[in-house]
């Protein structure tokens, strides 16, 4: 990863090959939980795999939009492309992990509500590993802009996902 951030590039065809990766695994997890939590058969599911995909594909790509157009607009292109290019990473390498626990969720004899539970706490973790991972590398920008940095987490990384959750329970 730190080889590869010198020479950043937001298209470069292996990021755009795990950015499909990361989508279609986290969408299937999703896809999944909702399996789980609601007794769906063969006909009521068959068109929701492909709205998840197409839903979070749309997140993700709009938050990198939005990050790429807050960068220019303050003339930080540098500074966000490294901090983009490295959340991108990590996001990649758990959504690795996101499929692997898929499957096994899928094919395991375990009961699958507390593994579930399980694979979520262990996701929490591995993305709270990589807030802090990114903060300890970018440490110094942050405490000199530590306001900034807050206001950041809340709109762009913490909000999105609240939004997400009201939509997804209110309809």
């Amino acid at each position: 990863m730190s080889i590869k951030s010198k020479e950043y590039k937001l298209l470069f065809g292996f990021n755009v090959l795990m950015l499909a990766v990361h989508i279609l695994s986290v969408s299937l997890f999703i896809f999944l939980t909702f399996r789980i939590f609601n007794a769906l058969t063969v006909g009521d599911s068959e068109n929701l795999l492909i709205r998840i995909i197409t839903a979070y594909a749309f997140i993700v790509l709009l938050k990198i939009t939005v990050e790429k157009i807050i960068a220019n607009v303050f003339d930080i292109d540098e500074i966000i492309d490294n901090y983009i290019f490295q959340k991108q990473t990590y996001l990649n390498f758990i959504s690795l992990i996101v499929f692997a626990l898929t499957l096994f969720l899928v094919y395991s004899n375990i009961p699958k509500l507390p593994l579930f539970y399980l694979i979520i706490g262990l996701i929490i973790l591995a993305f709270l590993y990589t807030l802090f991972a990114i903060i300890k590398k970018n440490q110094r920008l942050i405490t000199h802009y530590w306001f900034y940095f807050i206001l950041y987490i809340c709109a762009l990384e913490i909000a999105p996902y609240v939004v997400l959750y009201k939509l997804i329970t209110k309809y």
